[in-house]
């Protein structure tokens, strides 16, 4: 054969947000197969997740949605009788979120299950894939997040070189 074997590195993310996207389309069809928005759904997984009660401000700070869609999604949890809020101890001000006997059924039923096919699903990866993926998702992230916040001081475009490790450097001869 003519030509080497090692695939071509991309330079365009455009796959990996389409994989991303699909991630999410698979979370939201999940999330309304138990009737609940994906918010809602993220909402009722880390409850659960933190043994049945989480604070709100932990619930805000955990997730990109705006403070108005996490207060609709408590409030439709609260609704149907899936939560019960009450104040953290010792505050007028702070509350928490606690799953009712309904609350917990619910996540045996919806919650658990989509946890267990998420750790299934990463567990087809070998041990030494997982790490790596975390760390390259870690690494893609906070590079994300520096060229993000890049733009707000309007630094210029730098492109993808093969050996580049930081914002600026290019390619080593």
């Amino acid at each position: 054969m003519g030509g080497s074997d090692v695939p071509t590195a991309p330079d365009d993310p455009r796959e990996l947000d389409y994989l991303y996207k699909e991630a999410d389309r698979i979370y939201y069809v999940f999330a309304r197969r138990a009737g609940l928005s994906s918010c809602a759904y993220w909402m009722m997984y880390d409850i659960d997740r933190a043994g049945g009660a989480l604070a709100l401000r932990s619930l805000a700070d955990s997730w990109a949605y705006s403070k108005q869609t996490i207060s609709s999604a408590i409030k439709s949890l609260e609704a149907r009788g899936l939560i019960e809020l009450a104040f953290e101890e010792g505050s007028r001000k702070n509350k928490v979120a606690h799953l009712t006997e309904a609350g917990r059924a619910f996540a045996e039923r919806y919650v658990k299950p989509g946890q267990a096919a998420e750790r299934r699903a990463f567990c087809t990866l070998a041990p030494d894939e997982r790490a790596q993926f975390m760390s390259l998702a870690r690494a893609y992230t906070a590079a994300l997040a520096a060229e993000m916040a890049a733009l707000e001081t309007d630094e210029e475009e730098v492109p993808c070189t093969p050996t580049m490790t930081k914002r600026g450097e290019g390619e080593t001869a």
